[in-house]
């Protein structure tokens, strides 16, 4: 099912028994390590796996014309990390641990700031508490005062209505960003055990959250997150971030709500929120 490296092979459903429970089992909860992740966006970054030993994968990935490779289940105790960099040349995604591990072996090692994933926490975007929440909690209050409003548990049976959000929302762009990964998010939310919510106005499906849980069940990440008629009905972003944050259970810690990429809108829009920290990400090269 999964080649031995030098050998790979491509993503499919039926690796996730194996592969869910080793990234359920990191700590780190870095976004990019659930198999949900790897398999909606194995198109966009071309992922393939292979087996370097028991329960260690490595994955491979091209963006542009850059060929990386990413270790989330730890380095190989062998001569395969010096042969993976000859192959791959730069290793993504990779933890505070394993930076200091590189780091030490004489890797040169950086920062990847524009990959950090945000950390939020979940009481607080839960009651956006004082003065650093002001702006988004009036925003809320008035999107719950100027709006008819209602939430559902994003179930199957109200997969067409999200997949109409979604239609309407590429609709409304320039470019597609992440609409093919998103909309497979949809169609095989059971198989890949992906959970959100669903919101309506005036009876009409406006927006909806994707996404599941990390870092050993302390950490729930947003993968998916989209509205329509954001300039008809004000407020309605930051009224979807509150009501799931309110939903979600209180064993979760935090919210992880993935990167910025270096875009500096979005810094701005996730600086905005207040993180209570980062997941960390380094790149490595020989």
């Amino acid at each position: 099912m999964i080649k031995d490296y030098p050998d790979f092979s491509e993503l499919s459903l039926q690796q996730r028994p194996i592969l869910h429970p080793l990234f359920q089992g990191l700590v780190e909860g870095i976004s990019e390590f659930t198999f949900a992740n790897l398999y909606l966006f194995r198109k966009a970054h071309q992922y393939r796996i292979a087996r370097l030993g028991p329960e260690l994968y490595v994955i491979a990935g091209k963006n542009a014309d850059e060929l990386f490779f990413m270790l989330p289940f730890g380095l190989p105790e062998n001569d395969l990390l010096p042969r993976l960099f000859d192959d791959f040349t730069t290793i993504k995604a990779v933890s505070e641990n394993q930076a200091a591990q590189l780091a030490e072996m004489g890797y040169t090692v950086e920062e990847d700031r524009d990959n950090f994933d945000y950390l939020y926490s979940r009481e607080e975007l839960t009651r956006l508490p004082g003065r650093k929440f002001h702006k988004k909690k009036n925003r809320v209050n008035a999107f719950i005062k100027n709006y008819q409003y209602q939430g559902e548990p994003l179930l199957e049976e109200y997969r067409d209505q999200a997949l109409a959000i979604l239609d309407a929302w590429v609709r409304q762009r320039d470019e597609p960003g992440d609409y093919e990964a998103a909309r497979e998010a949809l169609e095989k939310m059971w198989p890949l055990q992906l959970c959100g919510g669903i919101y309506y106005v005036d009876s009409e499906p406006v927006a909806y959250s994707l996404g599941e849980e990390l870092a050993r069940g302390k950490s729930f990440a947003i993968h998916f997150e989209k509205a329509i008629k954001a300039d008809q009905y004000k407020g309605i972003y930051q009224f979807v971030n509150q009501a799931f944050a309110s939903i979600l259970p209180e064993k979760y810690d935090t919210i992880n709500r993935e990167q910025d990429l270096g875009d500096p809108g979005l810094r701005q829009a996730k600086e905005g929120y207040n993180p209570v920290g980062f997941v960390k990400k380094y790149r490595a090269r020989s």
